[in-house]
């Protein structure tokens, strides 16, 4: 599959996908049964990324209003309509895969335990530790330098530091990159390992999932300044590789993983190719680096699981998965109306003033792809949260979260 070169989303010619005809009730009804029968899939779940995946983290950090949603119109579909920190109208992706396995709420985020009385009666259960706008790069989404990746002759790579504060959309402050969140976790497991002891620690920590959705604003960055493709590419999945392998040095052995979509075609994307090029349609140059980064995923962990014993995986192809939205938005489990253009913002796409309490708002979130600039409704959540807890192998591989739990 190529990512598209026309005026039109990425297709699914190559591919079929009729079993993943999904709603959010069946992840609510999979997880009031789960509870019903007292019975959770995994002990807990670890979730580390980006604003795909947040639940609050940046909430109190110093960072720029484009990293935060902790305000209206952000949760106007939550209950009591309650902004919370999370990038959508409602749910996001992280919430609803952990109602499939069991849990009745998200794991909640890290910096909201505030006391060592919260995050002892939370940590064996699970704790989200992402933080939006960050990457998988350290320097990624902070202000007011952010990280270029250049090439030497010679094809070695290097990190360039530049000043770019008026150039880069996607810089934003205070975030916490993935290394970062994998020190609170090291602290996390310390903690786990006095109270619980090292033996029982490891044994939770080898039945639960640990769920990670980043490197999309990494790419963005690099977008910015583009140098070569193939060295900031392999520069991206050697970081991710290493960030796994130190998860899996203190104790995961359950990692789902969600690749890179095409980030051409949210509405931030469509909108900078209406300035740049005066043309409609996505922004073919981030669809064709989301496109090469999968399989380059896949075979990194496919590698890791060969060489570390007891590693298990399941990695979600997010490009397939919204494709087939785009070329499918109308079946017998939902109805999008309008692909392009977000419920929540204003001017061309919805993506040329943020979502705030004064942007216009779309009616009916559910018949909307996207909810505001960069991110997706609570209905797409729901239909990739519940592609990758039960999905096919046209869409996760080797196997999905179900069965990864199960194992």
């Amino acid at each position: 599959m190529a990512a598209s070169r026309s005026n039109r989303a990425p297709t699914m010619a190559s591919r079929t996908a009729s079993s993943v005809l999904v709603a959010l009730c069946l992840l609510l009804l999979a997880a009031t049964d789960a509870e019903a029968r007292h019975t959770r899939l995994v002990p807990a779940v670890f979730v580390f990324g980006d604003s795909t995946v947040d639940v609050g983290n940046n909430n109190d950090l110093n960072v720029t209003a484009g990293a935060k949603a902790n305000f209206p119109n952000y949760g106007v579909d939550f209950p009591r309509s309650t902004p919370t920190g999370r990038f959508s109208n409602g749910l996001n992706t992280a919430d609803l895969l952990v109602r499939g396995l069991g849990f009745r709420i998200s794991p909640p985020a890290y910096l909201s335990l505030t006391t060592e009385k919260a995050i002892r009666s939370q940590m064996h259960k699970g704790i989200n530790f992402a933080s939006a706008g960050s990457g998988v790069f350290d320097n990624t989404g902070r202000l007011p330098v952010c990280v270029v990746l250049l090439a030497h002759t010679d094809g070695s790579d290097i990190h360039k530091s530049i000043n770019r504060a008026n150039r880069c959309e996607h810089c934003f402050g205070e975030v916490i990159p993935m290394s970062q969140q994998l020190e609170y976790f090291s602290e996390l497991v310390d903690r786990m390992a006095k109270l619980s002891g090292p033996s029982k620690t490891a044994r939770l920590l080898s039945r639960s999932i640990f769920f990670i959705s980043a490197g999309s604003n990494d790419m963005f960055e690099y977008s910015a300044a583009p140098s070569n493709d193939a060295v900031f590419l392999r520069v991206l999945v050697a970081t991710y590789k290493h960030h796994i392998t130190a998860l899996y040095e203190m104790g995961a052995r359950k990692f789902s993983v969600v690749s890179i979509p095409p980030l051409g075609c949210i509405p931030s994307q469509r909108l900078r190719r209406l300035k740049q090029l005066g043309t409609q349609g996505c922004f073919d140059p981030l669809n064709d680096l989301s496109l090469r980064s999968y399989p380059m995923l896949a075979a990194m962990l496919q590698q890791l699981a060969d060489k570390l014993p007891g590693m298990r995986y399941s990695l979600a192809d997010s490009y397939a998965m919204v494709s087939f939205v785009f070329a499918n938005p109308r079946t017998d489990s939902w109805y999008f109306t309008e692909l392009e253009a977000a419920c929540c913002g204003g001017g061309p796409f919805g993506a040329a003033f943020a979502c705030n309490e004064k942007a216009p708002l779309c009616h009916n979130r559910d018949d909307h792809l996207f909810w505001d600039a960069n991110h997706p409704t609570q209905a797409v959540s729901a239909i990739a949260a519940q592609t990758i807890f039960a999905g096919n192998r046209t869409f996760v591989n080797p196997i999905n979260v179900r069965e990864l739990a199960l194992l």
